[in-house]
């Protein structure tokens, strides 16, 4: 095809090479030596493994053959990655969400101004800027394609069987829906903050907390064909990133490492991950509800903040599932593929097939799939009697889809 590739490289990445994903324990030695991270100079680091008694079978080495979970729920990557190879495709996405993560690591080792306006200004830039880097790589490389960027919108051709959603940096959403206004730096000066923090990865980011992410998923005719999230691990002083991919029949990865979720078959034994929107309505009271329901029988539920990260991490084999309303494609696209592929369920939270251009998707290692969804699908479905609307949204007018 002729085309090349760019990457910015003037700000270092540091990839950690060892996933948190482990192979089956060593019952008489429940010690593991890892290798050390690129922040050490030599040595190794005894870390004690979880005890056996938690119950939890996570292996990046064992080879998962196809059960009835995973034949009940319908795939939801697409065939093939169309006339592109997945190699081709798969190299452009990770250079896409490398080249954003420089951005966004340049701005996370940023001395913080601690008045509100000046956390503003990082994020919104932080957020345009990873962006704009991003569009240049995919461009470069596939100026025909459609992009839907939150940031930029849909730019290019509507007709290419290719959609790009990307997500610059995972999520920050509240402050576009201010960004011409002065109602955000009103909101915050007069302290009006909880509805604030309700969102994702903006907090996270501004304090410097782990969990964000910038995520690059590309769709071929409607469906996940190939995925990249780069997660930001760490915090202040000891920053460090990892790279989450898979293509669609590919596999999923973490720093080149095949990963699979985990086998844990019990809620009890189970813990789980979810998010919450910034509009407090039937819809947040409802997940309130199934919150406060699963911490009571689960080993617990966290709400992390950025739902790349969080499907990611079911893909990791470290929690067991994740569910949200409300999200939008470029939250979703990279993640639900990296999940499927590692061996994980994709429906939505009423238990029907998923797409990216969804309002509710329910993530799992598969194998706690129909129990969540004993308790999470009837309240779902209650929602729609309330007039909560769950049909499609955020899909390009005119683009092709066998959805």
């Amino acid at each position: 095809m002729g085309r090349s590739l760019i990457c910015f490289s003037n700000i270092p990445l540091k990839f950690s090479y060892i996933p948190r994903s482990f192979p089956p324990l060593n019952h008489s030695n429940q010690c593991l030596f890892l290798k050390p991270s690129n922040n050490f100079s030599s040595g190794y680091k005894k870390v004690s493994t979880l005890s056996t008694k938690l119950g939890r079978n996570v292996s990046t080495t064992a080879v998962l053959s196809e059960t009835s979970y995973q034949k009940d729920y319908p795939k939801i990557g697409a065939k093939s990655t169309g006339p592109i190879p997945p190699s081709q495709l798969i190299q452009v996405v990770e250079t896409a969400a490398k080249t954003g993560a420089e951005v966004v690591m340049d701005a996370v080792n940023r001395p913080r101004n601690i008045t509100y306006k000046g956390l503003t200004d990082l994020v919104t830039d932080t957020d345009k800027n990873s962006e704009a880097a991003i569009l240049e790589v995919v461009k470069k490389n596939f100026g025909e394609h459609l992009i839907l960027g939150e940031e930029g919108g849909i730019i290019g051709d509507t007709t290419s069987d290719y959609l790009w959603c990307i997500d610059p940096l995972e999520a920050f959403i509240i402050y576009h829906f201010f960004a011409s206004t002065d109602v955000l730096q009103q909101f915050l000066t007069l302290g009006v903050t909880a509805r604030v923090n309700q969102m994702d990865g903006t907090t996270n980011f501004a304090h410097g907390y782990p969990s964000f992410a910038v995520s690059v998923g590309v769709l071929f005719q409607g469906n996940p064909a190939a995925a990249a999230v780069v997660e930001f691990v760490g915090g202040p002083m000891c920053w460090n990133t990892r790279l989450f991919s898979a293509t669609a029949g590919g596999g999923s990865f973490c720093n080149g490492q095949k990963i699979y979720v985990s086998q844990t078959n019990q809620v009890e034994r189970s813990l789980l991950v979810t998010g919450f929107g910034y509009e407090h309505d039937d819809a947040w009271a409802t997940n309130i509800e199934l919150f406060k329901e699963f911490t009571d029988v689960s080993r617990g539920v966290r709400r992390l903040g950025a739902a790349a990260v969080d499907m990611c991490h079911v893909a990791l084999g470290i929690v067991e599932s994740y569910w949200e309303y409300r999200l939008k494609p470029w939250d979703m696209a990279a993640g639900v593929l990296i999940v499927e592929e590692a061996g994980g369920a994709v429906t939505r939270m009423d238990g029907g097939k998923f797409c990216v251009f969804d309002r509710s998707v329910l993530v799992s290692n598969g194998v706690l799939h129909a129990k969540l969804l004993e308790r999470i699908a009837p309240p779902t479905e209650k929602l729609k009697t309330k007039g909560i609307d769950f049909s499609l949204w955020y899909k390009p007018d005119n683009y092709h889809t066998d959805i």
